[in-house]
């Protein structure tokens, strides 16, 4: 039985993990206690406007920015060099506990920001429109990790179950 739960975790772990995708919530998050004191989506801070950064350079560049900014300025890196210049050779805090994935999260909240804006700015009208929360809750990974996890709830009470009955023939026997 041990093998068999230990089975079931190590799936529900992975298809979480497969399944999962960075989101703009995620990333908003981040964003909101990691980035915000220095930037802004729209407008230039201590740091640039992040709107459209990812137009302007790889996701891998991006990754490698934000792990480590000073690293991608020193190997020559002429975008990153002009950066560090325009912005008065302020070097941005070195984040390597931050995932691929966490930074993909934020690029992809600075994409749905700078979307909002871009609707905002040609004002048009706001229709009531389904949730997006909605239809990603219904994902595949999430769909998979609740049949693992609605699984595992059976088998425990299966095995519940089978271990009553047995106590109970045991004491039939006995007594």
């Amino acid at each position: 039985m041990r093998t068999k739960t230990t089975l079931l975790a190590a799936i529900l772990l992975i298809s979480s993990t497969i399944w999962a995708k960075p989101t703009p919530e995620e990333g908003k998050t981040i964003f909101s206690t990691r980035c915000a004191g220095c930037h802004n989506v729209n407008k230039v801070l201590t740091g640039p406007a992040l709107a459209g950064v990812d137009q302007r350079h790889t996701i891998e560049w991006i990754v490698n920015f934000v792990h480590s900014s000073q690293t991608v300025v020193k190997s020559g890196d002429k975008a990153a060099v002009a950066l560090f210049e325009k912005f008065n050779r302020i070097p941005m805090p070195d984040h390597p506990d931050l995932t691929d994935d966490n930074i993909k999260s934020i690029v992809e909240y600075i994409k749905s920001e700078s979307a909002g804006a871009a609707k905002q700015a040609v004002a048009v009208k706001d229709v009531d429109k389904p949730s997006e929360s909605l239809s990603s809750f219904f994902s595949p990974g999430i769909i998979l990790t609740f049949v693992v996890l609605f699984a595992l709830l059976v088998t425990t009470i299966l095995f519940a179950v089978r271990v009553k009955s047995l106590e109970r023939e045991i004491l039939k026997k006995k007594g």
